[in-house]
């Protein structure tokens, strides 16, 4: 695909979010109460899917490629297809699973549209929505980063943070075992020289939420495309930087921060290890 017949961004955007909102309500319709039982585990015993993860992402995948059938699709549940318009959809039907799964009101549909041409890859429109809450986040490449109230969009910009010192730091933790021992030594460094870490079980809600000056900085090993594109994208064009080790965030790490903290902060996070 060339740029000269690149998609519209907000028709990208209009798309994933429509399609999100019904992705929402179809996980809140068909949670039972009370704790959700796991269909199967993925990468360790305690990295699950559930049966409505993989009824949210067919929804997800067949409502968009019938709107767009050249286009292709990456999802976490593994139903990609290959596309020919240069334009791929990059969706986490649930992101939170475990929060899903337990009834903790911290998990989200993901959906981003990422492009490629000569020019190289890059997200142009991504979607988030906590399905336990109703709240909303979505950003164009260039156009900005908002939340919705209502039908009214509330442009976001991140706050000036705290010193680093007093910085509310988000994070994750890998599945796999000797993975989650090394990150847990790397938090363990990192605590004494922050105000706090959160570990709220949603890589798209904390990017959201750094958007939002919920949180000062993040920093998470083994995110994946699909836990990344959208609630990245949010978090850039809300004047956030998303980095990786040595150059664009990818899944050896993710760190994130204002720019006003972020050469602290990212050397911090890299003299402990993660």
């Amino acid at each position: 695909m060339s740029s000269s017949v690149l998609p519209d961004r907000e028709q990208l955007l209009t798309l994933a979010h429509e399609v999100g909102l019904d992705a929402a309500a179809l996980v809140r319709r068909e949670r039972p109460e009370g704790r959700v039982a796991v269909a199967a585990t993925k990468s360790s015993p305690i990295d699950v899917v559930t049966e409505v993860d993989r009824a949210s992402e067919d929804l997800v995948r067949d409502r968009i490629l019938a709107a767009r059938p050249d286009d292709g699709f990456v999802g976490e549940e593994g139903a990609d297809v290959a596309g020919t318009s240069g334009v791929d959809w990059v969706v986490d039907p649930i992101d939170g699973t475990v929060n899903f799964v337990y009834g903790i009101p911290a998990y989200a549909v993901s959906i981003a549209a990422r492009v490629t041409d000569a020019t190289g890859e890059r997200v142009v429109a991504g979607f988030v929505v906590n399905i336990a809450s109703g709240e909303r986040w979505g950003a164009v490449l260039d156009g900005g980063a908002w939340r919705w109230d209502g039908d009214r969009r509330v442009p976001l910009r991140a706050p000036e943070p705290p010193p680093l010192s007093q910085a509310l730091v988000g994070t994750g933790f890998n599945y796999v075992r000797e993975v989650r021992e090394h990150q847990a030594a790397a938090a363990a460094r990192l605590l004494p020289h922050v105000r706090d870490i959160r570990r709220i079980g949603s890589a798209a809600l904390d990017l959201c939420a750094l958007a939002e000056g919920r949180l000062d900085a993040y920093v998470e090993q083994g995110l994946h495309p699909w836990d990344l594109a959208a609630g990245g994208l949010v978090a850039r064009e809300a004047g956030v930087l998303v980095e990786g080790l040595d150059g664009p965030p990818d899944l050896r790490l993710v760190m994130a921060a204002h720019p006003a903290l972020a050469g602290e902060y990212f050397d911090l996070v890299r003299t402990c290890g993660f």
